[in-house]
């Protein structure tokens, strides 16, 4: 008897974890924990430019987005950086009417090199001011289009390894480079992902908890198929916008039967999402999990002043609490009310502190949870062929209008 089939039963964590093993051969982003910054740094110490201006899209600016908005405020950076990332014309003017563009470094960040948004942006860049090998740095990968450009005017360009998709991408230069630049340090951030990198690899607490998610993300995708990422401090704003390109780019895809997948990103923040997706999340369909993220030291003292408001008398109780502590009181309250429904998934990452290795940590953790998600669900994380389909009607809609 001759037997041929394509069933795909769930696979063993210690299967997944040998293919993740076997696939760090060929991806590059896992190994970027332990790159090489010398260079970065050596060039970030040469610029005198007091406003870095980012120009790329997606996975070009959104996770580098998140380190800086994420510590900005934190640290006494030497030097402003500002994201060119839209063609909406009111966003460009808007922005670039804040930046003293005579003052400016300008890096151009596209991993193939021929990005209509990033390109179109650049064109415009250049209608303002001269770009050259003063104030312009490249970021791309080594055969591309604009690396070309780049040695043909003498202009510095670092490399993006072609085995490093653009949305892992932060721990490269893309991230890196920019980051060193306005004054974070970047070794730190390594240290945060190398530690992560570590403990999956030698199947520690972080490989227990990532396959132990994912599993679950996947086994259940059939009734909780919207994962919620519930961020209880504002400087998280860029990790949630990073994370929904990740989840959403690398996990909706067509598997090996041909059946199409993914799972849906949300990412809201506390309190302010209280007040409106809390409500949706308690009452409505249990077609959601839910991961709490809290920051355990904000490295900021702000108190609640002791001031007599007439009328208001019965909330003096707030009188002398730190800021902080009533942020994190306010997770603590949500976490409690949705573990008492016990009928809704949910899970709760603690940062220690607004520090580059606690922010490092944490993204590095969600770029293995989706390389895992990925393995159970019998795709490829790493492609996007639907968001190249559009890119390919939007090319030709643009040469037929001319």
């Amino acid at each position: 008897m001759q037997y041929q089939d394509n069933f795909n039963p769930t696979i063993s964590d210690e299967d997944v974890f040998g293919q993740i093993v076997k696939e760090k051969e060929l991806i590059g982003y896992y190994n970027l924990a332990s790159c090489d910054t010398s260079a970065y740094k050596e060039y970030a110490s040469s610029v005198k430019q007091k406003n870095i201006v980012v120009m790329g899209i997606g996975g070009s600016t959104l996770g580098t987005y998140a380190i800086y908005k994420f510590l900005k405020h934190s640290k006494k950076l030497s030097k402003k950086l500002y994201f060119l990332e839209t063609t909406d014309p009111i966003d460009i003017k808007s922005k670039i009417e804040r930046i003293d563009l005579n003052d400016a470094l300008f890096i151009v960040i596209s991993k193939s090199g021929t990005t209509v948004e990033t390109i179109s942006i650049f064109k415009y860049i250049n209608s303002l001011i001269t770009c050259d090998k003063h104030n312009t740095l490249v970021i791309t990968e080594s055969d591309s289009k604009l690396n070309a450009y780049a040695k043909a005017n003498d202009i510095k360009s670092f490399d993006i390894p072609k085995n490093v998709g653009g949305r892992f991408s932060v721990f490269s230069a893309v991230g890196l480079v920019p980051l060193a630049i306005v004054g974070i340090d970047i070794d730190k951030i390594l240290a945060g992902t190398k530690e992560v990198h570590d403990s999956f690899f030698a199947q520690g607490e972080t490989y227990s908890r990532v396959v132990k998610k994912a599993r679950f993300f996947v086994e259940n995708k059939s009734c909780f198929n919207i994962n919620v990422v519930f961020s209880y401090s504002s400087r998280l704003e860029g990790f949630n916008k990073w994370y929904i390109q990740l989840w959403g780019e690398s996990l909706g895809k067509i598997d090996v039967d041909g059946t199409k997948q993914g799972l849906t990103p949300i990412g809201i923040i506390g309190p302010i999402d209280q007040h409106s997706f809390l409500q949706l999340i308690v009452e409505g369909r249990r077609d959601k999990t839910l991961s709490v993220i809290k920051v355990e030291h904000f490295d900021n003292n702000l108190v609640i002043p002791q001031i007599k408001l007439e009328g208001l008398e019965e909330l003096d109780y707030l009188d002398n609490i730190e800021f902080s502590s009533l942020i994190n009181k306010q997770a603590d309250a949500t976490i409690e009310c949705i573990n008492n429904l016990q009928d809704i998934p949910c899970d709760v990452m603690t940062i220690d502190s607004v520090s580059e290795k606690s922010i490092a940590s944490l993204m590095y953790e969600y770029e293995l949870l989706t390389s895992v998600c990925a393995k159970f669900m019998y795709i490829d994380a790493y492609n996007q062929p639907g968001v190249e389909a559009g890119k390919i009607i939007l090319k030709q809609k643009l040469k037929i209008a001319k």
